[in-house]
């Protein structure tokens, strides 16, 4: 069993098949992407997402950042953490760099919103990150990334630069068909409302961060 902030690897075999689902040309402030969705069932409401540049060749060594949903952070800008500024500086370089960001459906390292809020109300009272989810019962780090490389295989990428600060992602590829050539650091500077979060990452989780 996976200790706690161990990521899941999955064999070959078993990498989850994430079905191509529909795809479009979508212009964002950071150029235009194609988005292709991709779900298991035809109706899911939350497939994973694939933000791909049109002129991506998946001969090359492509750029690519895991991004894990974060609703707080992504869409309604929280400082807590630093994964809105993460994204929006992973799709300007993927977009400088004709890469990919495929963003994973797995809020909060993989325990959703409500227990989000709920471990946010903990480090309120003085928990850390780490500390407020096992208080809670709850896995440190839920997430996996074997839908990635299926997603990843899909696209016809099979080398990557990826664009991470998190061990356990790069880890994630040592059972898988996608080699990592190269790590990319994306640091972002904390702020007040960010630092003891930033701080559990370096110490509590060994992200790199310096």
């Amino acid at each position: 069993m996976p200790e706690h902030g161990d990521p899941i690897l999955l064999p070959p075999s078993e990498i989850s098949d994430a079905t191509r689902r529909a795809e479009a040309l979508i212009p964002t402030p950071y150029g235009t992407f194609r988005m292709v969705a991709y779900a298991g069932d035809a109706e899911d409401y939350t497939p994973h997402l694939a933000l791909v540049h049109p002129e991506m060749d998946p001969n090359s060594e492509v750029i690519v950042r895991l991004h894990s949903e974060c609703i707080t952070g992504d869409l309604f800008g929280s400082m807590r953490c630093d994964c809105g500024e993460q994204l929006d500086r992973s799709l300007r370089m993927v977009q400088a760099g004709k890469g990919v960001v495929i963003y994973l459906r797995q809020e909060g390292r993989g325990i959703g919103i409500i227990n989000k809020l709920k471990a946010y109300q903990l480090q309120d009272q003085g928990f850390d990150t780490i500390e407020a989810n096992i208080h809670l019962g709850l896995e440190v780090d839920g997430r996996h990334y074997g839908v990635a490389q299926g997603i990843l295989r899909d696209l016809g990428i099979r080398k990557i630069q990826l664009l991470t600060n998190n061990p356990l992602k790069v880890d994630s590829f040592d059972e898988g068909p996608i080699e990592v050539v190269r790590r990319l650091p994306i640091i972002v500077p904390p702020v007040q409302e960010s630092e003891a979060y930033l701080k559990t990452k370096l110490v509590g989780m060994g992200h790199w961060l310096k």
